[in-house]
């Protein structure tokens, strides 16, 4: 017998309609009924469809995790977190052990070196750096325990370029699993699965989000037992997102494909322009023909060499310091992929960890600054950029 209206605490379930709306609706349950124990049960056991908890999973999840399955062509259905470094470490926390070795690329994201060189070999996980643009140094860090290698497709904040062919076929060659990052890139750039590849990751707070309200991550794997316990350790670790997140990242990627092109397209200007200025020692997009990766990058991103640019300034940090004083409208953020234009300082943010000598290593100088570039006219960030520079270096 249904309850009488106002009987109980919580009403009967919102009428169904003839229509439906548009806009895909906020579910902010934290749980959800079902009939009786026997239809809870077909749910966990995936006789039916259902939702039970929200941190084992919800609509707006699910319909921002069916997107990005699509865009990547992921062959089972992936798992959005609630962070693209909470889908980092259910890949090095979920599917490693204490005696296992993992090889990292020498140029991740900062955090991500982080775990790699502090938090892993905490719980007895031995960890290597390598170039993945070295197949040889690669193959030389391998050892019987390594369980994976992860890569950037596109290093964060250097822009160098991975043999991602080479080490797909080393990976398959050894049976150690490949992880990557395809944060830069993004599935508009390159599919990671297309070229062999076992695992991929996404920060979905980034470009794909694209307006610097949403903190979200997606990982998928190639073989479904590997992807089932990623979705058991994400669930059993609390990794789970916000349907708030999920909500406002769906409206994001609507737009992605827009986004991506122009901002891609502005960022090939503004590499050139910033060659072009005094002051400006070096300039780093795969797009330029003085990259050093340009023609592996030609090959794997088939033009698409995204929004990201970085270049150096001869200077120390004072010069650096004048310089986002003087970008008058840019944001120095630690941030990337947002509509407008961000400017990040490595040696102050993401890669701050490391030693001086650590990072120039890595040619990242006090006046190494990363950009990711948004949706400004081009002819406007120029100027933007050309007067920043030229009152840093007077300063």
């Amino acid at each position: 017998m249904k309850n009488e209206k106002g009987s109980l605490v919580r009403p009967d379930a919102l009428p169904e309609g003839a229509s439906r709306p548009v806009v895909t609706p906020l579910s902010a349950s934290v749980v959800y009924a079902s009939d009786t124990p026997d239809m809870l049960d077909q749910q966990y056991e995936g006789a039916l469809h259902g939702y039970t908890y929200a941190r084992e999973g919800h609509p707006n999840a699910d319909v921002v995790g069916l997107r990005l399955d699509r865009m990547e062509k992921a062959p089972h259905p992936g798992v959005v977190t609630a962070s693209g470094m909470a889908a980092v470490s259910a890949v090095l926390l979920g599917l490693t052990k204490s005696g296992d070795h993992v090889i990292g690329g020498n140029q991740l994201y900062g955090r991500s070196l982080r775990m790699m060189s502090e938090d892993l070999p905490r719980l007895g996980i031995a960890t290597s750096m390598v170039d993945p643009g070295d197949i040889a140094a690669m193959r030389a860090a391998l050892r019987p325990e390594t369980r994976l290698i992860l890569i950037e497709t596109v290093s964060n904040p250097t822009l160098r370029v991975a043999d991602l062919e080479g080490l797909v076929a080393l990976a398959k060659e050894t049976g150690v699993l490949l992880v990557v990052d395809n944060t830069f890139t993004t599935p508009r750039a390159i599919k990671p699965f297309e070229w062999g590849a076992d695992i991929v990751i996404h920060s979905i707070t980034k470009l794909l989000a694209g307006h610097s309200d949403v903190m979200l991550g997606y990982v998928a794997a190639r073989d479904l037992t590997l992807n089932d316990k990623l979705r058991v350790f994400t669930v059993t670790a609390g990794m789970n997102p916000s349907p708030f997140d999920c909500w406002l990242a769906e409206r994001g990627l609507l737009s992605f494909d827009l986004r991506f092109d122009r901002a891609q397209s502005t960022a090939s200007e503004l590499a050139d322009h910033l060659a072009g200025l005094p002051g400006v020692k070096r300039v780093i997009y795969p797009g330029r023909k003085d990259h050093p990766d340009h023609a592996r990058a030609d090959a794997l991103l088939a033009g698409q060499f995204c929004n990201m640019v970085s270049f150096e300034l001869d200077g120390d940090r004072s010069t650096a310091n004048a310089f986002t004083r003087a970008a008058d409208g840019l944001s120095f953020a630690p941030t990337l992929g947002d509509v407008g234009t961000t400017i990040s300082h490595p040696a102050s943010s993401s890669h701050r960890a490391l030693t001086a000598e650590k990072r120039a290593e890595l040619g990242m100088s006090e006046g190494f600054f990363r950009v990711s570039v948004g949706l400004e006219a081009p002819d406007v960030l120029c100027r933007v950029f050309e007067e920043a520079i030229a009152a840093a270096l007077g300063a």
